[in-house]
This record gives structure tokens, sequence and C-alpha cells, in this order.
């Protein structure tokens, strides 16, 4: 079942009806995700609706929104119904929903789906933070295989929009058991599947592992799209990704931070000799991918989140952003100038202070 690739080995390719594999485009529904897409992951208090909406600027194929709690939303939490917004240009787009009671979550369901009209509903099965799966929750769910595979019914039962689910590999290294519940998920009408190659118990810690992914995907019973997530920070690891592991798409996360241009990076690496025009998403004289513009992408990144929520708090939620970025490493003695930087509190002192930066990106 395995072919050889370089130095890789593979699935070989389902052949589908009239189609050779290099024809083949992921489909979920009738949503047209492209060849070989990357996904942008759900991420708490980061995918909001700018950075959803830059990122897909910046050549992601589908995002997705912030995990969103079935019971806050079977309540109408004002603060939860924002997560809800969704705008034309970031499409398509993914509501992502969690919870463990099938009940509370279909209702849920019904509410993003009237509320948001996403052009998918995910479900959150693989979140391992104590808040979330110590209650059951998430991957917490990874401990009670039929009580998931009871919400997955429920949430399918009870909307139109194509539903879909994230999980991890099992709850803990002794307990890996994706493979089987790949087919059970696709048994209960998900319509794509992302596995994340970590077990809860391993956090975020580790190296992902990628090669029950690949089991998942090579399986002739398994007709539905496998989406890999983990450790994907570059073009290179996508492209492995795809020929070493088949995966129909990558997620990318934290690779994110800072770095929205990654899905520029990635398409490129994946689609060489169709680089991806992004010479017009953000407002710059710049060329694209060059230090100058990848600070100008920053610059709007700010305002757009100053624009979403206020000035005080849009730079405070970009701030995460701004330490993590790569383009800054290397600068020497930057260490005071980045405690500036993150404790800037008004958008011309923010920006004053990047300008000050722009002529040490290229030394």
């Amino acid at each position: 079942m395995w072919n050889k690739i370089g130095n890789f080995e593979v699935p070989k390719p389902k052949k589908r009806l009239g189609e050779t594999p290099r024809s083949i485009r992921m489909k979920i529904g009738d949503i047209d995700l492209g060849d070989r897409p990357v996904l942008l992951a759900p991420m708490e208090d980061v995918t909001d609706i700018g950075f959803r909406t830059l990122c897909r600027r910046m050549g992601a194929a589908m995002v997705y929104s912030e995990f969103v709690s079935c019971d806050a939303l079977t309540r109408f939490v004002n603060r939860t119904m924002e997560k809800l917004k969704v705008n034309d240009e970031e499409r398509p787009v993914a509501i992502q929903i969690y919870g463990k009671d099938p009940q509370a979550m279909a209702e849920a369901a019904r509410i993003v789906e009237s509320e948001s009209h996403p052009d998918i509903i995910d479900i959150n099965f693989g979140c391992p933070v104590k808040k979330v799966a110590g209650k059951g929750a998430g991957a917490g769910l990874l401990q009670n295989i039929p009580l998931m595979l009871e919400v997955a019914r429920s949430v399918v039962r009870a909307v139109k929009t194509p539903v879909t689910a994230k999980t991890r590999l099992g709850w803990d290294m002794n307990h890996i058991v994706v493979t089987e519940l790949a087919e059970q998920l696709q048994d209960c009408g998900i319509q794509a599947l992302t596995i994340h190659g970590r077990t809860r118990s391993q956090m975020y810690t580790g190296t992902a592992d990628w090669l029950p992914i690949a089991q998942v995907k090579s399986n002739p019973r398994i007709g539905i799209p496998i989406i890999g997530n983990g450790d994907i920070d570059s073009g290179e690891k996508a492209l492995q990704a795809f020929l070493q592991y088949g995966t129909d798409a990558v997620m990318v996360g934290r690779a994110t931070f800072g770095r929205p241009w990654v899905f520029k990076e990635i398409h490129d690496a994946i689609h060489p000799v169709e680089p991806l025009d992004t010479s017009r998403v953000v407002p710059s004289r710049y060329a694209p991918m060059t230090p100058d513009w990848k600070l100008d992408v920053l610059k709007e990144q700010i305002r757009m989140s100053v624009a979403r929520i206020d000035e005080y708090r849009g730079i405070l939620h970009v701030r995460r952003h701004l330490a993590a970025t790569p383009l800054f490493k290397g600068i020497p003695n930057f260490r005071q100038k980045r405690i500036e930087i993150l404790r800037a509190e008004r958008v011309g002192e923010l920006f004053d202070l990047l300008e000050e930066i722009r002529p040490l990106l290229l030394q």
C-alpha cells in the first residue's frame, strides 16, 4: 500500500472515477479547497475575525474561528456571540464548537448555523487544556468514545451545514485510538477529520507523530478528507506532509504567531510554478516577502485589530504576535526596544517604534 517518492514512503493515492492523483482537489461537501490546501487552525484568543481575514489574504485556503463553548452559546453570552461574526472576505470559514452534552451541542450548532451561516461547523474533540478536557469536553471525550460519537451524530443531525471534527491520536501513548475512531466519526456523518499528531497527555510538547495520520489516510475504508496538524512551520514541512503522509490538507497553528505570511511561504513551496500574488493584500510599497513588506504586514494586523476593538485593547490583543514574530530575531541589542514595543499603548507610538526598526531589518 506504499510507494516511494525520493526519500519518502507515501501511501498509494486513491484514484477517483475520471481523475488522476494530480488532478484531485480537496472538497468538503460542495466547498472546493483546491489542490493541497493549507488551513489556519482554530486557536483561542488568536483566530479572531481580523486575523482570519489577514491569513486568508496571505493564502490560507480556509480559516477556523476560536473555539466556542456550546454552554455559553445556548445562554447567548455576549462575548461568545461576538465570536460568531463572519465576513465574506474570510470565506470559506469554519466555526468550531466544543462541549460534552449531545443535546446542548446540537442546539449550539443550530445557533451557529443561524447566526453565522458558516461554510463549515467543526467539532473540537482535541483541546487538551485542563479547563476543557478536564471537564470531559475537547480531548476529554477521548476517554469516552461512545459519548463523542453521540455528540457527533447529534450535531450532524441538527444542521444542514457540513460538519467536520478535530481530534488527537488518543488520550495517551497507551491509548492511540485514532485509526478506529476516524472510521467511527465518518460513520456518524463527519465530512472531514483533522488529526493533531499528539496525544492529550503530550499537550503541545515533544514532536508531532504523523505516522498514525498516514495510517488513517491509507485506510481503504476512509473516504473523507484527512487534514494533518502538528509542527507545520515551513513550506518544506508542509510539502513533506503531503508527500510522505498523504494528507488531503495541512493545518497550521502556532507558526502563524507574528507570521501570517507563513501561508504564502508554504503555498509557494507547494506550488512553485504558481506563486501566490500578495502584492496588494496590505498597504505597502515594498516587494512581497521582503523584511520591509513583512513589517508592513504586522502594521496592517495592528490596524485591523484596533479597528475591530479599540486602540488599547486592539494593541493588547496583537502583542503576542509582536512578541513571537521571527522578523525581529537577529537584531543586535534589541531587548530594550522589544520591551518598549510590548509596552506601547497608542498606535502612533507603536508605529514610530516599528519604523525605528525598519533600517535594522536588512543589516
